[in-house]
């Protein structure tokens, strides 16, 4: 007889599994068990093995459906400020490119993280976490990048590592000493990156406060080369690397993450075939940000049907950011990236449990399989389309993060 610690059954499971049949692998009339913070079993309930009853805690799922839970793969949720008023100059016709070059941008948000507490970064961010917890997200990835110096890049870590200890979602740190240059080395970009390669990443490192290194590769951000540089240094300290690559302008920041068989490479907009080649030889993540394409009334589209001929990885994410994606609604991009980028429901939902976990080089989780952790959402939906299909209308019902069930108080 089997010992398990829960079970959920009279459910469906869109594991998520290639494996399964199906774009979703869907089982239906299944059973989901675990044990010790892992799925040990999840089939056809004809399949359960036996076990006591009396003594495992049990779950009606009321013909509902199971989904592993939601990954954000990239997002900067550690910041202080607004910038609303950089949304209303956009609106007013200014670009991008121009509000950085007259000092807005990432540096407005630089000043306003600098000068908050660690207290107070850490409350607007628990705030955030709290509503992508309501959206059955499960794991965030959280980047550093707006305090671009020794110690305030080490709050804004600092701060993602106690979110961590302290919320229900799991957090993934990465390192983005290389976002922008900061006031105090205008027109010096090889000196900063001097600080961020020699300095601020080994430090950061050494502390522990880092789980993966990312930079802006783009005209206004940092160049092939320097990211090279930056990568080096990553590989030496047997850290992965990705890259916001390919946004503005075509570089060739995909191919550098490729090169060093780096996790992702994020945006990609102005991706071209050669980038999509060396990406799939090396089995690099693409994370399409539809909020940003969105924001940002952006017109180039992600090459997506070359991604689909190489078969590359797609995953989807927010972006969360104060600037240029200040949206925090997983489930909305699942939309987006179905309305904006045409994916399928199942590729959306692919992006945001399987291969947002592979952009994230975890292997433990984003399927239902026997094994992986216990990271799952339970819904009352009749297909898993309608995760992509309605927005603003919750159907989550229970949310199980490592194997606890989540408070329902906490997800409403």
């Amino acid at each position: 007889m089997q010992h398990f610690d829960a079970i959920w059954y009279n459910v469906n499971l869109a594991s998520m599994d290639p494996t399964r049949e199906g774009p979703y692998g869907t089982v239906e009339n299944a059973a989901l068990a675990i044990k010790d913070g892992q799925i040990v079993f999840c089939g056809s309930r004809a399949e359960l093995p036996a076990y006591d009853v009396l003594a495992t805690p049990s779950y009606d799922g009321q013909g509902g459906w199971i989904l592993p839970g939601f990954i954000d793969c990239h997002t900067h949720l550690v910041y202080a400020g607004s910038r609303a008023n950089e949304f209303e100059l956009r609106l007013n016709g200014a670009t991008y490119q121009q509000i950085a070059q007259s000092g807005g941008g990432i540096k407005s948000t630089v000043a306003a993280t600098r000068e908050a507490s660690h207290e107070t970064l850490f409350v607007l961010a628990k705030n955030r976490l709290n509503s992508l917890l309501q959206q059955g997200v499960s794991t965030v990835e959280i980047k550093s990048g707006y305090g671009l110096d020794l110690a305030s890049e080490r709050k804004i870590l600092e701060v993602a590592r106690l979110l961590g200890e302290h919320h229900p979602i799991t957090i993934q740190t990465t390192f983005l000493g290389a976002h922008a240059l900061p006031p105090e080395f205008a027109d010096n970009s090889d000196g900063y990156m001097d600080l961020v390669v020699d300095t601020m990443l080994p430090q950061l490192h050494g502390e522990g406060l880092v789980d993966a290194v990312d930079v802006f590769c783009e005209g206004i951000g940092f160049s092939v080369a320097q990211s090279r540089r930056l990568f080096t240094q990553a590989k030496a300290l047997g850290l992965p690397v990705k890259a916001h690559a390919e946004q503005l302008s075509s570089l060739g920041g995909a191919s550098l993450v490729a090169e060093f068989a780096g996790l992702s490479a994020d945006h990609i907009e102005y991706l071209t075939e050669a980038d999509v080649a060396a990406m799939a030889k090396a089995g690099t993540v693409a994370v399409l940000l539809p909020g940003a394409y969105y924001f940002l009334r952006e017109t180039k589209m992600p090459p997506i049907d070359l991604l689909r001929q190489y078969q590359v990885p797609i995953a989807v994410s927010t972006d969360l950011n104060p600037g240029t994606s200040p949206l925090c609604h997983l489930p909305l991009m699942l939309n987006m990236a179905c309305t904006l980028f045409r994916l399928t429901p199942a590729e959306a939902l692919a992006g945001v449990t399987r291969h947002a976990a592979q952009a994230l080089g975890l292997a433990d989780r984003g399927m239902l399989r026997a094994g992986l952790r216990a990271d799952f959402a339970l819904y009352q939906i009749n297909q898993p389309a309608e995760l992509c299909y309605q927005i603003g209308v919750s159907a989550l019902q229970q949310l199980v993060i490592g194997g606890c069930p989540v408070p329902l108080q906490q997800v409403r």
